[in-house]
């Protein structure tokens, strides 16, 4: 419980920019070990990385949803993937964190089990670089939980993420990210 709490704190309080009591006025879902993956494909290489504990939390009163990441829970095939990563395309140290936060397009009544296909419209932030999105996803009611599964893609020039020319061939210049949370009620 004092996970979920400070992950309502930080989410609703600084990822946003509403006062926490207004999110306090909806009804709650959260995750602190949400799943982001992403992709990079060309001829010359595959790079897979996968983050465990992302955070999220969906006022499903209101419809603003808040995702955090840190960028250094991405996980890499092999240790030099990682640290490259971190320090020479990322800069962790500087950027530490990438983030969602926005609103469902779309009323969903998570009373009641279906799948429902919808958007989100916001401002995602990674490297220090906010950009305007609208992310397509699928949430999935059932039994009391929400599964929320987007893929969306991200080009490295809108972030301004840079790739020296020696490895260019190597990273693709747009990643493809899986994004999978379990949701369950937050409880005040």
């Amino acid at each position: 419980m004092e996970k979920i709490n400070k992950i309502f704190l930080l989410l609703a309080g600084l990822t946003l920019s509403v006062p926490v009591e207004a999110w306090a006025q909806g009804t709650l879902y959260a995750t602190s070990g949400g799943q982001t993956s992403f992709h990079s494909s060309t001829p010359a290489e595959d790079i897979n990385a996968v983050n465990k504990k992302t955070q999220a939390i969906l006022n499903t009163t209101s419809g603003e949803i808040a995702v955090l990441m840190n960028m250094r829970d991405f996980d890499f095939p092999n240790e030099l993937m990682e640290e490259h990563f971190n320090e020479n395309y990322m800069e962790s140290a500087k950027y530490p964190k990438a983030t969602f936060k926005g609103k469902l397009d779309q009323t969903v009544d998570v009373t009641k089990n279906g799948s429902h296909e919808l958007t989100a419209t916001g401002t995602f932030t990674v490297h220090g670089v906010s950009q305007p999105r609208t992310l397509k996803g699928t949430l999935m009611v059932k039994d009391g939980s929400l599964f929320l599964d987007s893929d969306f893609e991200v080009a490295l020039a809108d972030h301004k993420i840079e790739v020296p020319k020696i490895v260019f061939v190597k990273i693709a210049q747009i990643i493809k990210v899986k994004a999978n949370y379990i949701l369950t009620p937050y409880k005040k």
